[in-house]
């Protein structure tokens, strides 16, 4: 019998295994939000010996600190406290969208520290333009972190199209197609911060970091598979399953806002036809609610305004597009399963009205039956499920698998990361 085998690669050596368990204990502390040398040996299953040997590493390499005693009641001395550092390595997160860029660091906690926010109209610039303008806000951010002693070993870049490989493929509402998104990016930064070690840059859907946000940070409980879409200009989409991002075979998955919801349907930047985004978009909402669809933020705000008043326009505007919600995403509950759809971006403001024509296509076309009227598996996402706070803590995760590659400034940059040439910032 003929037998293919794969390789498993090296086995693990002494090094190998303490780098391991140091991430171990690191995310052990991090998770408990402070804790002893003894609950950490009990909780990942170390010697007290092993742990206190670790714990000394971590904090000599800064990313742990202790205080104080705590008594556990029980016989022997008390134990100090351990908590993840509020100072060193952090990450950045940029989200650059269709009005907007939002920048925020990230700490080991989590926490989001420093945030930044501009409205910009991003439409019809050139894409160097528009990321030398993230990366202009990203410096800014960068300085109020180094006030706090936090220094992002990476920078994330949220982008509202398909991204693969670094480069944003299609981005229909910024025009964008094949363009070098992490290289711009980085050679801006670099740019504004000549004196600065050139920090790596990776770019990611912006939809997906903003699941991911909502799957650390939100109020999912005990939901591990849930489908998230992001209402901004465009509608983005994300297919969170068992707690892992589900990108597909090129990166593209999750875009929802361009499934057909009425093939008849006006043209979408797409090049298609009757895409939902042509229904339940930023701009199609506002224009079906007679406000000028360039109107950004003070818009939704009348919009919301409007509808929660009653207005009958603004009333018909957003349940027509929770109709087309509910008739599309009834399609993809049926294809995935989730657990729960989450609405993000624009729709949390107008789930009152929102929601029940989405509940109703959904309680109709569902086929499981686990979708009754009122179920609360559609719900508004939280207010910290954003894209640039999953973009920061998806930097701090790195880290937090292994610290040994951070405990130096000089290890910061990751091999895979963009990281502009020297001499070419």
């Amino acid at each position: 019998m003929n037998t293919t085998h794969t390789s498993l690669g090296p086995k693990a050596g002494k090094e190998t295994v303490r780098r391991h368990n140091l991430s171990l204990v690191l995310r052990a502390v991090r998770d408990e939000g402070e804790a002893t040398r003894a609950g950490v040996a009990a909780r990942v299953g170390l010697t007290r010996a092993a742990v206190s040997s670790l714990v000394e590493q971590l904090l000599e390499s800064g990313f742990l600190s202790e205080s104080g005693k705590t008594f556990s009641g029980q016989a022997g001395r008390p134990g100090t406290v351990l908590k993840v550092t509020r100072s060193g390595p952090a990450g950045i997160g940029v989200e650059i969208n269709i009005d907007y860029v939002s920048v925020c660091v990230v700490d080991l906690a989590g926490t989001d520290r420093v945030r930044l926010t501009e409205h910009l109209d991003n439409r019809g610039a050139r894409p160097a333009e528009v990321l030398a303008r993230g990366a202009r806000i990203a410096a800014r951010t960068l300085e109020s972190a180094a006030e706090q002693e936090l220094y992002p070993v990476g920078a994330q870049l949220a982008l509202p199209g398909l991204v693969s490989g670094g480069t944003v493929r299609q981005a229909p509402n910024l025009g964008w197609n094949g363009v070098p998104a992490e290289e711009l990016f980085a050679h801006a930064l670099a740019g504004l911060r000549p004196d600065a070690p050139a920090l790596p840059v990776r770019a990611e859907n912006e939809a997906n970091l903003a699941a991911l946000a909502e799957l650390w940070f939100g109020g999912l409980g005990p939901v591990r598979t849930f489908l998230y879409l992001t209402g901004e200009i465009g509608v983005g989409g994300a297919l969170v399953l068992d707690g892992e991002l589900l990108r597909g075979a090129h990166g593209f998955a999750g875009e929802i806002g361009h499934v057909v919801a009425d093939a008849a349907g006006p043209r979408c930047r797409c090049g298609s036809r009757g895409c939902l985004e042509q229904y339940a978009g930023q701009s199609a909402l506002l224009r079906a609610a007679g406000i000028d669809e360039n109107a950004g933020a003070p818009g939704l705000a009348e919009l919301a305004r409007r509808a929660h008043a009653g207005d009958a326009r603004a009333v018909a505007a957003v349940e027509r597009a929770g109709t087309m919600l509910g008739r599309v995403l009834s399609g993809a509950v049926n294809l995935l399963d989730p657990d729960a759809v989450v609405l993000g971006g624009i729709y949390r403001e107008l789930m009152d009205r929102l929601s029940p024509a989405a509940d109703r296509e959904l309680t109709a076309r569902v086929v499981s039956g686990l979708w009754p009227p009122g179920s609360g598996r559609l719900r508004a996402s939280s207010s910290a499920g954003d894209a640039a706070r999953g973009g920061a803590a998806l930097v701090v995760r790195s880290v937090l698998a292994d610290p040994v590659a951070y405990a130096d400034p000089v290890a910061y940059a990751d091999p895979v990361a963009y990281v502009p040439e020297p001499g070419k910032g």
